[in-house]
């Protein structure tokens, strides 16, 4: 794949990215490759996870920005990646994600216009038509990829989402802080 230009596709959406004040996002196909592994009973199913959408993370949050996850899932695992990244709201175990979503957007004083939200999967629909910006990756169901903004170039679990953070991150003019 010949490198992806992220200036150029945020200037594209960039009314849209320059009211996010919330960036939300799926876990199983998002921010994972949507495979599971088993890891024994005391941990249950584990994920792999790309550091190229960790950082983006922390970059959004540096910024000032709110970082959040609504995931169907339920694991210690995806609790432990998370918490260790420090992302503002992290919400499991419920497919149905309309109420984590609404009280997560509540609770920050904002509207649905504000917020970011990856999905993938079907019970992601209701969030990715209401939120100001919608994303999904190239695998998802074609009633998804019709129903959002963007449609990511890089797979699940393979820096989608820091694909999608740098075109927020271009269009906010933000610049990862580094010390040299």
């Amino acid at each position: 794949m010949p490198n992806l230009d992220t200036r150029s596709l945020a200037k594209k959406y960039e009314e849209k990215l320059k009211k996010i004040k919330i960036a939300l996002f799926d876990v199983d196909g998002i921010l994972t490759d949507g495979k599971l592994y088993y890891s024994g009973q005391e941990v249950g199913y584990n994920r792999f996870f790309h550091t190229h959408d960790g950082y983006g993370l922390k970059m959004l949050m540096q910024a000032g920005l709110k970082v959040g996850i609504i995931t169907g899932g339920n694991s210690l695992g995806v609790k432990n990646r998370f918490s260790d990244l420090g992302v503002h709201h992290l919400k499991m175990g419920n497919e149905d994600k309309r109420e984590s979503f609404n009280r997560i957007i509540e609770e920050e004083g904002l509207s649905a216009e504000q917020a970011l939200y990856m999905g993938d999967e079907f019970f992601d629909l209701p969030i990715l038509k209401k939120v100001g910006f919608s994303a999904t990756v190239p695998s998802a169901s074609i009633e998804v990829r019709e129903s959002v903004d963007y449609i990511t170039h890089k797979d699940s679990g393979c820096g989608c989402a820091r694909e999608v953070i740098d075109m927020l991150r271009h269009a906010q003019d933000i610049i990862p802080k580094i010390e040299y």
